[in-house]
C-alpha cells in the first residue's frame, strides 16, 4: 500500500519545488521512492499472472524518474510532483500500449492504452481499427469497460479525417484520435487504502483487451 508519508512528501514537494529543499529532504524522497517501487512491484507481480507479455518486466523498468527535463520547457521547476509507473511489455522506454498508474495528491489516476504513438505506429493502429472496427467497438463499449472508464480520451484529436479515410467511415471519430487512452480518477481518500492495489489491478485487467488490440496492430 502507499504510505501516508509518501503522500505527504509529494504534497510538500509541490509547495517547495527546489533543489535546495529536495536535498534537505532527500531521505524522505528515498523512503517515498522505495515505498512506491514496492507498491509497483506488487502490482506487477499480480499483472504477470494476467498479462504474460509483462513476464520479463522488472519494477525499476516501470517507474519514471522524478527529475524533470526542463531544457525546452518554460516551467523550470526541477522535479515532478508525482510518481508514475508504466507497465508495458517493453518497459517505460518502449513505444507500445500498456497500463499506467499516476500517484499525485489531488490528481491521481489509473490509465492505459497508447499515448501519442509515432506516425508509423499511429498509421498501423488506424488501419487495424478501420479493418476491425466491429471488434474494437465491442471492446470500448463493453459494459464493464464503460463503467470503469467511460470512453476513450479525446484530448488529442484531429478536427478533420486523417489522410486516406472518408468522413462517412463508421469509425471516423476514433480514427481522428492521436492517442488511444482511457483514464479513471483515484481519490485522495483511496491512496492509503489497502484496497488500492486491488482497484488498480482490476482496472488494468478491464483495459487489457484494448491494450492487446493496440499492440497486435503495431506488431
Amino acid at each position: 500500500m502507499i504510505d501516508s508519508s509518501t503522500i505527504q512528501f509529494l504534497t510538500s514537494l509541490k509547495k517547495n519545488n527546489s533543489k535546495e529543499w529536495f536535498d534537505e529532504n532527500r531521505q524522505r524522497y528515498t523512503a517515498a521512492k522505495d515505498n512506491y517501487l514496492h507498491f509497483v512491484g506488487g502490482i506487477l507481480g499480480r499483472m504477470k499472472k494476467i498479462d504474460t507479455s509483462l513476464a520479463d518486466l522488472e519494477p525499476k523498468q516501470c517507474v519514471f524518474r522524478i527529475n524533470r527535463d526542463v531544457r525546452f520547457s518554460k516551467n523550470k521547476a526541477p522535479y515532478k510532483t508525482n510518481m508514475g509507473a508504466s507497465f508495458s511489455k517493453g518497459g517505460k522506454k518502449v513505444q507500445c500500449a500498456g497500463y499506467y498508474f499516476h500517484l499525485e495528491p489531488g490528481a491521481s489516476f489509473i490509465g492505459g492504452g497508447f499515448w501519442m504513438p509515432m506516425a508509423p505506429e499511429l498509421n498501423k493502429i488506424r488501419q487495424e481499427i478501420d479493418y476491425g472496427f466491429e471488434a474494437f467497438d465491442k471492446i470500448i463499449n463493453k459494459k464493464k469497460f464503460k463503467n470503469s472508464f467511460g470512453s476513450l480520451s479525446e484530448s488529442e484529436k484531429l478536427t478533420r479525417p486523417p489522410k486516406g479515410y472518408e468522413a462517412e467511415n463508421p469509425a471516423i471519430e476514433i480514427l481522428k484520435l492521436k492517442s488511444f487512452i482511457v483514464m479513471t480518477e483515484v481519490k485522495d481518500t483511496e491512496l492509503a487504502s489497502k484496497e488500492l492495489a486491488n482497484k488498480v489491478v482490476a482496472h488494468f485487467e478491464t483495459m487489457m483487451p484494448l491494450v492487446d488490440f493496440l499492440n497486435k496492430a503495431i506488431d
